[in-house]
């Protein structure tokens, strides 16, 4: 169930978030020496003025459709790791389970996020090596042309090392940090047994903010490699950015990360928490009308070894049955 709930979860976090995903990756992406943009509500009205609202979506299929499976992968793995220790209500098996269904959905996660990033940067008015060289019809065609422009189908891994070394950290900062939220007495009275909408919102935003803030420099790092056919290795990429733009440029963009990451988590958390406690729900109904089914069976099958009884005794000892006391 951890599976369906995630995969359900991601899809409506995808459709809260992909607007401002694609403004983070507008500011990441844009030449320093020549800003197009002067912030995150800056390049949003810039995008909306030039491409409509639907220029906001612009890549959003790829993730769309990737998304049931990475979350799948995040809540399932996830799950199923915590389960494996004794104590799993600690925050340190949380943080470690969170870590590990990192490091594999970034597996998935990775290429998923290069053809996303290029999708989103190509209708960009920067100069960069990708908008010049290439326009992509769709997700398969920017599949198509990566693989065979840029080395095959290795190039699809582009950014493979730099999404582990997001993705590990942010995802066991997530999920320690969402139950850290959730069994505060910030959220949660002592007479509470669960907790209400509104803190379980808040609990999830705070967990999605909390895992960008320590993964955000390497998301920078990743765009930049993602975005650019020529771009490097994560060690000299981050060199170049630090020498040429200085400290700042690996938190360039972090606004609209975190504005997106609220609203986005807070409904992937809420989602998947309330299609689990429908199946709770469900599979706890299921099983009370079995027992109930169990129980009218039984007491049928005890009507019917009584009235056998009785009408065995009966002939047996020239007694009225039932059966002629009807006739």
């Amino acid at each position: 169930m951890d599976f369906v709930a995630g995969c359900i979860g991601g899809c409506a976090g995808v459709l809260v978030g992909h607007p401002f995903d694609t403004v983070k990756v507008r500011l990441q992406t844009q030449d320093p020496r020549n800003p197009v943009y002067r912030g995150t509500f800056h390049c949003l009205r810039s995008i909306i003025a030039k491409d409509s609202v639907s220029g906001l979506f612009r890549g959003m299929s790829s993730p769309m459709v990737g998304v049931s499976v990475v979350n799948a992968i995040v809540f399932g793995v996830y799950g199923c790791t915590s389960r494996q220790f004794s104590d799993q209500d600690s925050l340190k098996t949380h943080f470690v389970a969170g870590m590990v269904a990192g490091s594999v959905q970034s597996f998935v996660t990775s290429p998923l996020e290069l053809v996303k990033t290029r999708l989103q940067v190509q209708a960009d008015t920067t100069p960069t090596a990708i908008t010049q060289r290439a326009t992509y019809a769709g997700p398969a065609d920017c599949v198509r042309r990566i693989v065979l422009r840029e080395g095959g189908l290795r190039a699809l891994t582009r950014g493979l090392g730099s999404t582990l070394l997001r993705d590990g950290p942010a995802l066991g900062a997530y999920f320690a940090s969402y139950e850290f939220f959730t069994n505060s007495s910030m959220f949660r009275s002592d007479d509470e047994q669960n907790l209400s909408t509104s803190a379980l919102l808040m609990a999830g935003g705070l967990a999605g903010v909390v895992s960008w803030v320590v993964s955000y420099p390497v998301d920078v790092i990743k765009s930049r490699i993602q975005s650019s056919a020529t771009a490097k290795g994560l060690t000299q990429t981050a060199r170049s950015m630090y020498a040429q733009e200085g400290g700042r440029s690996f938190f360039r963009g972090l606004n609209s990360a975190l504005i997106r990451a609220y609203p986005t988590n807070a409904a992937i958390f809420f989602t998947v928490s309330f299609v689990q406690d429908l199946h709770a729900k469900y599979v706890s109904g299921k099983a009370a009308l079995v027992k109930a089914e169990e129980r009218i069976v039984e007491t049928v099958q005890q009507q019917m070894h009584f009235h056998l009884h009785y009408h065995q005794l009966g002939e047996r000892m020239h007694l009225p049955t039932i059966s002629n006391h009807y006739h």
